[in-house]
């Protein structure tokens, strides 16, 4: 169930760099899997006598991060941006299962955490609020399902349902403890990974970093982690476009807001095999992904919220997915299930465009 980012591929991977690179030069954030930009894209663009629109673009978490702000002081947003970049790189250092000195690692490597970083607790004890919110369907302990995955396709092969099954034991939140300032599994080979809720939470926390230092209206897109903050040039709302995965209509939906946080979730950006019936996305019931939808865009509170419930609401059944949406005070969701078709919660088309 979580987000993983296996190596993708090939033609329909460049001409996808392509169409995203052009939304970017338009002034647009597209919810996607992920944002190809060029690596240290950054430009300065005055708008009237006062306002500078400042933009950046740097490989971060596996996807490309481009934060945009809207500033009086070119030079003062360029040196924010700059800093905020840096607090990325702390984050993701806490964070990722790929450093192999992250904490995240020596959780995964010994199984405990004594004195755990607070951003790890934070972030495990949010993911474990939405495995229980949402009965299961979003839980960080699918890593070692996701290992299966790589290892078996890097062979050339599939995994069988002998393989998942001999370890699925080793999965569930339910056997993650959270106490006395630390982590620990309370089964042997377990592991977990925060790639369905950690680029969210960095987003929230790099927004407020900006924030902070003065630099109220910005974007930042994590890959489709969006934080929207104040309002874009000449005080016009952030412009957002929802991405149709099979590119058979442009922008299934518009997002237009002030402030505001969306994420999504897609099996079309990053998958295993051709068929993509087995992609970065994880059901910790049955060690398969899911294949119903393609695409889940949730709106929440913030963006880690986003993040961890699109995720669970990919792997749900499309209709009662967005059923539990309906029931979660401020949360909105858009989801374009398997055969092209779109569902959206009671509030979205309130909200938000259709295009």
């Amino acid at each position: 169930m979580m987000k993983h980012e296996p190596e993708s591929q090939g033609p329909c991977d460049q001409k996808r760099r392509s169409f995203l690179k052009l939304s970017g030069l338009l002034g647009l954030g597209v919810a996607s899997g992920a944002t190809l930009l060029p690596v240290q894209h950054a430009e300065a663009v005055l708008f009237g006598r006062h306002e500078y629109k400042v933009s950046d673009t740097r490989l971060a978490m596996g996807t490309f991060v481009a934060i945009t702000a809207m500033h009086a002081s070119r030079d003062e947003a360029q040196e924010a941006i700059g800093l905020a970049f840096a607090e990325v790189d702390r984050l993701v250092g806490m964070l990722s299962r790929h450093d192999p000195d992250s904490p995240v690692s020596r959780l995964n490597a010994t199984g405990q955490l004594p004195d755990a970083p607070l951003e790890i607790l934070e972030v495990v004890a949010r993911s474990l609020y939405f495995h229980r919110q949402t009965n299961g369907a979003f839980d960080v302990t699918v890593q070692p399902i996701v290992d299966l995955y790589e290892k078996t396709f890097a062979a050339g092969q599939s995994p069988s349902d002998e393989a998942i099954g001999n370890i699925l034991g080793r999965v569930g939140s339910e056997h993650l403890r959270l106490e006395g300032g630390g982590v620990q599994f309370a089964r042997a080979g377990m592991g977990i990974t925060l790639d369905g809720i950690a680029k969210g939470y960095v987003v929230d926390r790099v927004s407020q970093f900006l924030a902070d230092r003065g630099v109220v209206n910005h974007l930042i897109n994590a890959g489709g982690e969006i934080r929207a903050n104040g309002s874009a040039a000449k005080g016009a709302p952030w412009t957002i476009a929802i991405q149709d995965p099979e590119k058979r209509r442009e922008y299934p939906s518009i997002v237009r807001m002030a402030s505001g946080c969306i994420a999504t979730s897609g099996s079309y950006e990053a998958f295993y095999d051709q068929e993509r019936m087995f992609h970065h996305i994880v059901t910790p019931g049955t060690g398969r992904s899911p294949v119903l939808s393609t695409s889940v865009t949730i709106k929440a509170a913030t963006v880690m919220d986003a993040d961890a419930l699109a995720t669970g609401i990919f792997v749900m059944e499309p209709a009662r997915g967005v059923q539990h949406v309906n029931a979660q005070a401020g949360c909105e969701c858009f989801l374009v299930q398997h055969d092209g078709g779109t569902l959206q919660s009671a509030g979205w088309a309130k909200q938000f465009a259709a295009a």
